[in-house]
């Protein structure tokens, strides 16, 4: 199998992967929108899920592995090219990385957090406990996973398809249209800053619609590079 081949098959495998476990979370643990729950309910739904909503989550984390082979990949096929290309592979990989690490708190963390809070037996303890999950979900997800992650992510995919466009690689709607689902997930920012500044404007459904948009743009491109002939 050829490198394009390669890229393709990864790419495609990879924004499957993450949708698949993404979506059985929206059924089974109503995700995202239980984070805007009280965090009590979040703790005692996530002990409820027990060992299967565990590994769905260890799924969602693990699964979009070939996404950071495919990005090396890229990198390696167009970094003679373009001298940015580099960089921007770096900042494809950290966001990777770093996405995996934020939802890995759930299948070592937040399950002993959850455990300690429904079988806390005093509201003393209960309240610590909260305070341990706001804290771990503040810096692991809102930090790590939205803000770091999904920054890099948006810089990746923009910076490569501002490549592509110079490279003629692919027909322009393509670049554009991960430019675009770029610049929609990138207002899911917002969400994240108003966690921490009270009345902060936010479009709620621009996380949802911004990164749907980006795993069928990884998809397309996915195609493409398959039936790339080998250059």
């Amino acid at each position: 199998m050829n490198k394009e081949k390669t890229i393709g098959f990864l790419l495609i495998a990879g924004a499957i992967g993450v949708f698949i476990p993404y979506t059985i979370l929206t059924i089974t643990f109503e995700y995202p929108d239980i984070l805007r729950q009280n965090t009590g309910i979040v703790l005692t739904k996530f002990h409820e899920g027990g060992s299967s909503l565990i590994l769905t989550w260890w799924a969602f984390a693990m699964l979009g592995l070939p996404l950071l082979i495919a990005y090396i990949l890229i990198g390696r096929k167009f970094e003679n090219k373009l001298d940015f290309i580099k960089w921007v592979t770096t900042f494809g990989v950290i966001s990777g990385i770093v996405q995996i690490i934020a939802l890995l708190r759930w299948v070592f963390v937040v399950p002993i957090i959850a455990n300690n809070y429904v079988s806390a037996g005093d509201a003393a303890t209960k309240a610590a406990v909260i305070v341990s999950f706001q804290t771990i979900h503040q810096f692991g997800g809102v930090l790590l996973g939205e803000h770091i992650g999904q920054l890099f992510t948006i810089i990746w995919t923009v910076m490569i398809s501002y490549a592509f466009i110079k490279l003629n690689v692919f027909p322009k709607w393509v670049s554009w249209f991960g430019i675009t689902a770029s610049f929609i997930y990138l207002m899911a920012q917002a969400e994240l800053f108003a966690t921490v500044i009270p009345n902060f404007p936010v479009w709620d459904m621009a996380g949802f619609i911004g990164s749907t948009l980006w795993l069928i743009w990884l998809i397309i491109i996915g195609i493409k590079f398959l039936k790339m002939e080998n250059k």
